[in-house]
């Protein structure tokens, strides 16, 4: 009888088991994605890997700073600095004066060219802490006027330059009333170098940011005049000037492009400019200047890329160096801690590598050659390698 007691209790709880509720689990589907059981590949810097990679970096980045650094060595530039030297001397202590002053204000300057210019010669104009950045300066603007002539009052955005007069301003916004509007006249030997002005500007912007057929309406009609004025008969797609000048500058210090010159000019050689220094940098203590440069397949004059490109190369190959030398005159050393039995774990050695390891008992050493992953017994010195 009492065999038959804990059958009927195991059948009851089977039953109460059967019948009871069963609870969502929240574990989530297996996946060998989700368990990250995916194959993968992962590298072991061994010491010949990371010296071998830091030699590759060296071997391809130096030869590419070497070539930058003589590509931009070839190209000619004259810089020549000209809003303090174009000061009459009365005016010297008030700049700002000057400049807001009616009159002329031409200036001579001498350039003395000491390496041959391969034409095309590159004439820019150079502003300094001048910051086409802000956003307030960046954001006065509309181009669906630029590009469309029925879109003429379209100036939410143009503040404070939308109108004068009553009328809207056509380009409106500070950046067209800010045009940079001095001039440069170039001449050698009493004869004069002639600018090519056209397609200074990027054909994008011609062909899709200005219209064709929308012309300048109302500019510098204001009570304070900001820059260069426009001709009111040419449309927007052909005044390159300020097309270059709507290209904003990232940064406070930037070059725009005010002309070409299509001759060679030789070596010392002396080019006389005329200019008018008509534009305000006055009054937040910029500097002006005109530039002069040749390009060669790489651009203009730049150092940094092949410094760069050296510096990282020539580190490379000290690591390099540093690393070899530590490799062979250092090699991985274990202490054992325990004796004289003991157990090596060797991780995935992915080549076959020497490893010696001090034991502690009589101060011996013992010299193994590990290759793959698995459990080595050590019991007693040993002096030959041994996979």
């Amino acid at each position: 009888m009492s065999s038959n007691v804990p059958s009927s209790s195991s059948g009851a709880a089977g039953s109460a088991d059967s019948s009871a509720p069963r609870r969502n689990s929240k574990r989530p589907k297996y996946s060998r994605f989700t368990q990250q059981e995916l194959p993968a590949c992962k590298p072991i810097l061994t010491p010949r890997w990371v010296i071998s990679a830091f030699m590759l970096v060296g071997i391809i980045f130096v030869p590419i700073g070497v070539v930058a650094l003589l590509a931009s060595h070839d190209v000619v530039e004259i810089v020549d600095r000209y809003e303090t030297d174009c000061i009459p001397a009365e005016f010297i202590n008030d700049k700002v004066k000057y400049i807001q002053t009616p009159g002329s204000k031409a200036c001579n300057r001498t350039l003395r060219v000491e390496k041959k210019m391969k034409g095309p010669i590159y004439v820019y104009y150079q502003l300094d802490n001048f910051y086409q950045n802000h956003r307030r300066y960046v954001k006065s603007r509309s181009d669906q006027q630029l590009r469309n002539a029925k879109s003429e009052n379209d100036t939410d955005d143009c503040k404070p330059e939308e109108s004068a007069n009553g009328s809207s301003i056509v380009p409106c916004g500070l950046i067209a009333w800010s045009l940079f509007n001095d001039t440069y006249n170039f001449s050698v030997n009493n004869s004069p170098l002639q600018l090519n002005k056209k397609d200074i500007s990027w054909k994008s912007d011609r062909e899709h940011k200005f219209g064709k057929d929308v012309y300048p309406k109302n500019f510098q009609k204001g009570a304070l005049k900001g820059g260069a004025s426009l001709n009111e008969s040419i449309p927007l797609s052909e005044q390159e000037d300020l097309i270059v000048w709507m290209r904003t500058a990232a940064l406070p210090t930037f070059r725009k492009l005010y002309g070409k010159i299509e001759r060679d000019i030789e070596a010392n050689t002396t080019i006389h400019v005329s200019l008018d220094n008509n534009y305000n940098t006055y009054s937040f203590n910029g500097k002006k200047k005109l530039v002069l440069s040749t390009t060669s397949w790489l651009g203009g004059k730049n150092d940094f890329l092949g410094i760069a490109y050296l510096t990282v190369g020539g580190i490379c190959f000290f690591l390099a160096l540093a690393f070899t030398v530590v490799y062979l005159v250092k090699p991985s050393i274990f202490q054992v801690p325990n004796g004289p039995f003991h157990l090596l774990n060797f991780l995935s050695v992915p080549h076959q590598q020497d490893i010696f390891i001090l034991l502690p008992e009589g101060g011996l050493e013992t010299h193994l050659t590990c290759h793959g992953t698995g459990t080595q017994e050590v019991t007693e010195p040993v002096y030959k390698g041994f996979a």
